[in-house]
C-alpha cells in the first residue's frame, strides 16, 4: 500500500480532518483541543498519535501540558493542505470550532484572568469584618448610571429593585403571573416608580426594540426553550452600543436539575454562549467562568457580556 493511500484513508476519519484543520491556525495543547471539539482526552490523543505516526503533526512538551502543531516539514501534507482545507466546507462543525479556537486563544491572552481566578479563590476564605460578596453586590449596583435596563427572566424581581434605586428605568419580564404580581407589589410596597414588572416570555419579551441600555439574562437562560432566540431578542431591544450581560450555569451533568429547579439546559459551555452571542450580532463579547460551588455537584457559573454595534 502507498504512503498517499494510507494517508487518504487516515484523513477519511471526520475527526482527524477537523484537528488538521484547527491546527493549520495555531499549535495548541491536548486541554485547548478537548476544550473546542468537546471531547474526552483519551479520544483526543488516539487520533492526535494516529496523526503523528503519519508524520502529519508534531508534538513539544511545555511543563504538564503537550502541544500540537502540523508538522510543516512533510511535503506529502504540503500537497494535502489544499484538500484539507477544501474538506471544511463539508464538516458541520467546522464553524463551532473555529468560534472555540478563538476562545482559547483569548483565553492564553487574557492574562487578567488568571490573576481574576486566584483572587476569587481568596476572597471569604478568611474572615474580614464587613467584607461580604452582598456587600461587594450592593457597592457594585450604585455605580449603575441612568439606564434604561431590561431584568428578562427577573423572577419576584430581587436583582431588579437594587437596580431600580439608580438607574433611570427598569423592565423585569417573567412568565410566571404570581412572581409578577409578586414582584410588582414589592416594588410599589417600597415606592419604587420607576420599576416595572411585565408579563413575557424572554423568547420574544414585551420590550420596545432599541428601547433599552442594558439586558440582564441572570439564571434565566437556562429556562429558554430556545436559548439563542432568547440573546437575539435582547439585542433586538438593546439600543447601539448597549449591552447584555448574561449569568448561568456553566455546561453540567446534574441531570436532577431538571426534575429540581425545571431546567430546560444544564447549563452551557463557554464556546456556546460566545457563538450564540456571535451568532446574534454582538461584537465585544468576553465568557469567562467566575465561579465554583465548593459542594457537591460543584455547578460552575460563566459571565458573558457583549455590545451591540
Amino acid at each position: 500500500m502507498t504512503p498517499i493511500v494510507k494517508l487518504l484513508r487516515l484523513l477519511a476519519e471526520p475527526t482527524r480532518l477537523r484537528l488538521l484543520l484547527l491546527l493549520q491556525h495555531e499549535e495548541l495543547s491536548v486541554v485547548e483541543i478537548q476544550e473546542i471539539l468537546g471531547m474526552g482526552q483519551s479520544r483526543i490523543s488516539s487520533h492526535l498519535a494516529q496523526l503523528k505516526r503519519a508524520k502529519l503533526v508534531r508534538d513539544r512538551r511545555a511543563g504538564k501540558n503537550i502541544y500540537y502543531e502540523l508538522a510543516t516539514d512533510n511535503t506529502m501534507l504540503a500537497q494535502l493542505r489544499e484538500l484539507i482545507k477544501a474538506s471544511s466546507k463539508e464538516i458541520s462543525e467546522t464553524a463551532a470550532d473555529m468560534t472555540g479556537l478563538k476562545l482559547v486563544l483569548h483565553k492564553r491572552q487574557d492574562k487578567a484572568r488568571d490573576y481574576f481566578n486566584k483572587l476569587a479563590g481568596k476572597f471569604g476564605r478568611s474572615y474580614c469584618p464587613g467584607r461580604t460578596w452582598e456587600g461587594v453586590a450592593h457597592m457594585l449596583l450604585t455605580l449603575v448610571g441612568p439606564i434604561t435596563v431590561a431584568d428578562l427572566g427577573a423572577g419576584e424581581g430581587t436583582l431588579s429593585q437594587l437596580l431600580a434605586k439608580h438607574a433611570k428605568k427598569v423592565i423585569a419580564v417573567d412568565n410566571s403571573e404570581k412572581m409578577v404580581e409578586f414582584g410588582a407589589s414589592l416594588a410599589k410596597e417600597h415606592g419604587f416608580a420607576n420599576l416595572e414588572y411585565r408579563l413575557g416570555d424572554i423568547e420574544k419579551p414585551p420590550v420596545a426594540a432599541g428601547s433599552v441600555d442594558l439586558a440582564l439574562l441572570s439564571q434565566a437562560l437556562h429556562h429558554a426553550i430556545n436559548p439563542a432566540r432568547a440573546v437575539a431578542a435582547a439585542h433586538r431591544i438593546l439600543r447601539k452600543g448597549g449591552r447584555i450581560a448574561i449569568l448561568d450555569l456553566l455546561a453540567h451533568n446534574f441531570e436532577q436539575a431538571r426534575d429540581l429547579y425545571a431546567d430546560l439546559w444544564l447549563g452551557f459551555s463557554e464556546v456556546q454562549l460566545l457563538q450564540m452571542l456571535g451568532d446574534a450580532g454582538f461584537e465585544t463579547i468576553e465568557v469567562s467562568v467566575v465561579s465554583r460551588e465548593p459542594q457537591s455537584p460543584h455547578l460552575q457559573t460563566l459571565f458573558a457580556t457583549a455590545i451591540k454595534g
